[in-house]
């Protein structure tokens, strides 16, 4: 059985310089089509249009999907400027999380993929029932972990073993600027609702949408150490990748991180048939995952 290192080392040198080769064009280009739809629907819902109130989830999922943006910045793979990719990376970071100390625990998380007591993703709380999948998926949980965070991070205190210690003041210092950012978007409400309406609403809508999609990645795979096997590529459509920057592909990218978004769909062709965990969409995973819980 192939595992990813020897599939990696197994390819031709030109084939893996020239699939890791970096460029802004296409990290633009995408990105303006995502900022441009969501500041066309907030510009909808901001100018009162009749049933805007219908454009808040949507809006939500635009937004809250700008994690996946921020997940590629961490690598420095969408664009071939290191300053443009750290900060799209903080942008998306202000709406959603705070880039710098994402980026260490999301390096972590590839570091340990899907081993219990390394990767960070797995310390929180196992979803063992479907009463636990509901908690997680409605995001209070999410919502609560971020408050601590911040709260922690302002107060200057990191904790986590994965922050390296040169990295522990910067991490401090984008908490408190973006709390600062927070505290002059609340006193805009104190005249204008429409940061509400077109930002906090709908990511506090939106987010259920990304836990499910985030479920996806690596929910009920082995617990081993390839990544062909820890991790799940889920067959989607191409609404839903353009959406996702392209991780629904995320065995590939697991496999090949330093690939920029544009390429995981050539990667997919280069190692369909090294996949060992794949869904056929979101509906079937969320099936299947929920039948195993009762």
């Amino acid at each position: 059985m192939t595992d990813h290192r020897t599939f990696l080392a197994a390819l031709p040198p030109a084939v893996r310089e020239a699939m890791v080769e970096r460029s802004n064009g296409p990290g633009l280009q995408h990105l303006g089509l995502h900022l441009g739809a969501i500041l066309a629907l907030g510009g909808l819902i901001a100018a009162g249009v009749p049933g805007w109130w219908a454009l808040l989830p949507v809006q939500g999922v635009l937004l809250v999907f700008l994690f996946t943006l921020e997940h590629e910045a961490t690598h420095r793979t969408p664009f071939r400027s290191l300053w443009l990719n750290d900060w799209a990376g903080r942008l998306a970071g202000f709406l959603l999380l705070p880039f710098e100390w994402f980026r260490a625990f999301h390096l972590a998380h590839h570091r340990w993929t899907n081993l219990l007591g390394k990767d960070p993703e797995l310390a929180g709380k196992p979803i063992l029932t479907r009463r636990d999948w509901i908690w997680h998926v409605c995001g209070l949980p999410y919502w609560i972990a971020e408050l601590r965070l911040m709260l922690a991070l302002v107060r200057g205190r990191v904790s986590d073993d994965f922050v390296a210690e040169g990295a522990r003041g910067r991490v401090v210092r984008e908490a408190r600027v973006m709390a600062a950012g927070y505290f002059l978007a609340a006193l805009t409400l104190l005249w204008s609702p429409v940061l509400l309406w077109v930002w906090i609403v709908p990511v506090v809508l939106g987010q259920p949408f990304l836990r499910l999609y985030l479920l996806a990645e690596h929910g009920d795979c082995p617990t081993v150490a390839n990544m062909f096997e820890n991790t799940r590529t889920t067959f989607t459509n191409r609404v839903m990748r353009a959406l996702a920057w392209n991780m629904p592909y995320h065995v590939e990218h697991h496999v090949w991180p330093a690939v920029p978004f544009h390429r995981l769909p050539k990667v997919h062709g280069m190692m369909r048939d090294e996949l060992r965990v794949t869904a056929a969409g979101y509906a079937a995973f969320t099936r299947d995952y929920l039948e195993r819980r009762r």
